[in-house]
Order: structure tokens, then C-alpha cells, then sequence
């Protein structure tokens, strides 16, 4: 399978590196292609310019090839922590350029735009790894887990990801070295059970 890594944490020795490298290595353990992109390392501009809008936009060649990847991709794992409810800037920025019309969706013939999207990923399975320093049950009740709602409804349920497993690893703040293992390893076990070999 080909299955594409995109983390976005500015910090080289954070969790969610941590958590990348882990998921990066048990995809090539198992036998997958993998690209992997750290956007912060990378230098990738969020920014979405006016030219990049319209379907039929030129793009540039590090937008196109992004897009080309997450197109054929059979999986899609996405790491970050949670920023005031939603991924950071960066991420926000890769979805809005790369995630676009006749690449991850399309609407159908005589919908001028404000219908329901059809999704083009060939994709069927994401995993969306997340730190976060608020306590799962309160993220829950008091903020309604937005996150959940981004990824599993906003952004791959409707460009046709129909398998979105989502893992929350809290509270990062005051984790033990023991706890981080701990997480790796669930890691592990849920890039092996999402993307199984021969799979």
C-alpha cells in the first residue's frame, strides 16, 4: 500500500515527532511506500493565494506534487496537536491547498458549489494521531471534540475517507517517558491494524 505521513509540530524533538517517526517505521516494517512530510521542516506555506482557487488552477510544483501523493494514496496518517481546537495553521493551510476540487473532490455535474461533495481520494482508511494537554473527558464535554468533527466529517468524510480512526494521547504535559513508550506502542498496533500487509 501507499500511504502518505504529514506532521505538523514545529518542535524536531516533540510527541508528535515521536509519534510520526513510530508510524513511518512500522509502515516500512510492514512493507508499505511511504512519503512522509514534515511541513514545518519542509518550509510549506499555508497560505492559500487567490491564483490557487479555481479548479483549473495552475499550481506550483510543490502543490501539484502534494496533490498528485494524497491522490493516489491507499492510506493517510495525519499527526498534530491540538491548537485551540483544530490543527495548526500549517496543516489548516496543506488542507486548504492540497485538499481541492478534481483532487480529493468533485461536485457533480450541474452543482454550482453549494451542494455535497463527492470524494475522489482513492484513500478508505486515515488514521489522525493528536496530542493534546486537556483531559479526554473534558475535551469531550466541554468543548465537543471538535477535532473529531474536522477530520472525520469536514475533511475526509467528505472527499470520500470512509474509515477515519482517530487516537488522542493526553495528557502530554505531564507524561511519564513510560507513558510515551506506552503511546508508541499503541501507535504500533494502529498503523498494523489499520493498514494490514498484503492489505
Amino acid at each position: 500500500m501507499r500511504v502518505s505521513v504529514i506532521l505538523a509540530h514545529p518542535a524536531p524533538g516533540s510527541l508528535n515527532h515521536a509519534i510520526a517517526q513510530t508510524a513511518v517505521d512500522q509502515l516500512l516494517r510492514d512493507g508499505h511506500e511511504v512519503s512522509f512530510h514534515d511541513l514545518y521542516h519542509e518550509g510549506f506555506s499555508p497560505l492559500l493565494p487567490d491564483d490557487e482557487i479555481d479548479a483549473d488552477a495552475g499550481l506550483p510544483s510543490e502543490i501539484a506534487a502534494h496533490c498528485e501523493e494524497i491522490a493516489r494514496a491507499d492510506g493517510i496518517v495525519v499527526v498534530h496537536p491540538n491548537w485551540w481546537g483544530g490543527p495548526p495553521t500549517i496543516l489548516k493551510g496543506w488542507v486548504d491547498r492540497v485538499m481541492r476540487p478534481r483532487v480529493a473532490y468533485n461536485f457533480l455535474e450541474g452543482d454550482s458549489g453549494e451542494g455535497v461533495p463527492q470524494g475522489l481520494l482513492r484513500a478508505r482508511t486515515a488514521i489522525v494521531l493528536n496530542t493534546a494537554n486537556t483531559p479526554p473527558e473534558r475535551e469531550t464535554t466541554v468543548f465537543g471534540d471538535p477535532l473529531d468533527l474536522t477530520w472525520g466529517r469536514c475533511i475526509f468524510g467528505l472527499c470520500g475517507v470512509t474509515d477515519v480512526r482517530r487516537r488522542v494521547f493526553a495528557v502530554v504535559v505531564t507524561s511519564t517517558p513510560e507513558q510515551r513508550e506506552a503511546w508508541k506502542a499503541e501507535v504500533r498496533d494502529l498503523v498494523r491494524a489499520s493498514f494490514p500487509i498484503g492489505g
